[in-house]
């Protein structure tokens, strides 16, 4: 029975199950109960919950491909990424969380979501902040050069 517990426990700790199929489940229910069981749904909200999700997965296979190491910062890259998506920001996967939290927010017309993606927001700008500090000891000067020429959330603004 631990084990099955330990399984569940590092599961939710893994932030895109969480992003991406906890918080749409919760979503849901909380909305469908709010609602009387009607879900309403924007259907343009979805293009952000695709764009989202795709943004996360391929810059994470890309980033894998290129700069080696594992998912997210546990097992650091070996080569630093700074083409394909991470020329135009230096976060793109954290950046497709937002961007998914954001299209279930519009998706699902949800104060809950919108809620949910305001905690998160100050959330992956701390991490993100972390992460790089992490790769700038990994990878010094050309971290820094990086970093000081590409933005951490925004092209060309922030």
């Amino acid at each position: 029975m631990r084990k099955s517990g330990n399984a569940v426990w590092r599961w939710l700790l893994s932030t895109s199950n969480r992003t991406f199929v906890l918080y749409p489940l919760a979503i849901i229910a909380f909305e469908m109960i709010l609602h009387n069981a009607r879900l309403e749904v924007q259907p343009w909200g979805v293009s952000l919950l695709v764009w989202g999700y795709l943004q996360y997965k391929l810059v994470g296979r890309y980033r894998l491909q290129r700069g080696g190491g594992g998912p997210g910062l546990s097992v650091p890259p070996q080569r630093l990424c700074t083409d394909g998506p991470y020329r135009w920001v230096r976060n793109p996967m954290y950046l497709g969380h937002l961007i998914f939290l954001a299209g279930l927010a519009l998706t699902f017309s949800s104060w809950a979501a919108a809620v949910l993606l305001a905690i998160h927001i100050p959330w992956f700008d701390r991490r993100a902040r972390e992460d790089e500090s992490r790769l700038a000891g990994i990878f010094g000067r050309d971290y820094d050069a990086y970093a000081a020429r590409v933005k951490r959330w925004i092209p060309g603004i922030y």
